[in-house]
């Protein structure tokens, strides 16, 4: 698409650092410079405003992925590329058939109810929860990691969803701060929602994560 659009040697395109390195292959392969820019914390998609500042009179696209199930602010992200003369591409999520999106939605319903000392996912407008993503700061108590690794000891399974962000890798590693996509990075961590789970299993991972969150800093 990138190709097809007249995006080649010369240009940037405009990409998110958190997720799969796919869209930045994609970028290069058509000849062009990825630039990352930054993700807003609630969706962890593009943030219009970073992807503003990202901008430069080599900018030809962005190009926007929808995250975990919740959608990127797109039509701000369009009237960005309005203004700047700008192709704006979107990468979409696999859609699941509404009644397994349904057992998604009730059971993120009643993690979002139950947990403790982990934070829940802002649900968002037409969130589908392809995946339902907590927060796990270390705040120098234990982090991320060693509560994934302890939930995972207690039958749980759960797993990091982005675990280096493209701009640290060394075929794209970058100085550009993304804080918010570091940060992201460094405490996320995705509980099961599949409608296949019983209601035993997700008693489980409430109880699980609610014994572990006490060791966490009550700052949520």
């Amino acid at each position: 698409m990138l190709r097809a659009a007249g995006v080649g040697a010369g240009d940037e395109v405009v990409v998110p650092a958190f997720g799969n390195v796919e869209v930045t292959e994609a970028v290069t392969q058509a000849g062009a410079l990825p630039v990352f820019a930054d993700i807003e914390p609630a969706g962890y998609c593009l943030d219009a405003s970073a992807v503003e500042a990202a901008i430069t009179p080599r900018t030809a696209g962005i190009v926007v992925v929808h995250r975990f199930g919740r959608r990127a602010d797109i039509a701000r992200l369009h009237v960005l590329g309005q203004r700047h003369g700008l192709l704006v591409l979107e990468q979409g999520e696999s859609e699941a058939p509404y009644d397994e999106m349904a057992q998604r939605r009730e059971r993120a319903a009643y993690l979002d109810a139950k947990l403790k000392g982990v934070r829940t996912p802002d649900g968002g407008s037409g969130h589908t929860y392809q995946q339902y993503v907590v927060r796990v700061p270390g705040n120098g108590r234990p982090d991320r990691d060693a509560f994934a690794r302890a939930l995972r000891a207690k039958g749980v399974e759960c797993r990091v969803p982005v675990k280096t962000p493209v701009h640290r890798l060394p075929e794209f590693r970058s100085r550009v701060a993304l804080p918010e996509t570091e940060r992201a990075a460094d405490e996320t961590l995705a509980l099961p929602v599949d409608a296949s789970l019983t209601k035993r299993e997700m008693q489980r991972t409430v109880s699980a994560c609610n014994a572990l969150g006490g060791l966490l800093q009550p700052a949520f």
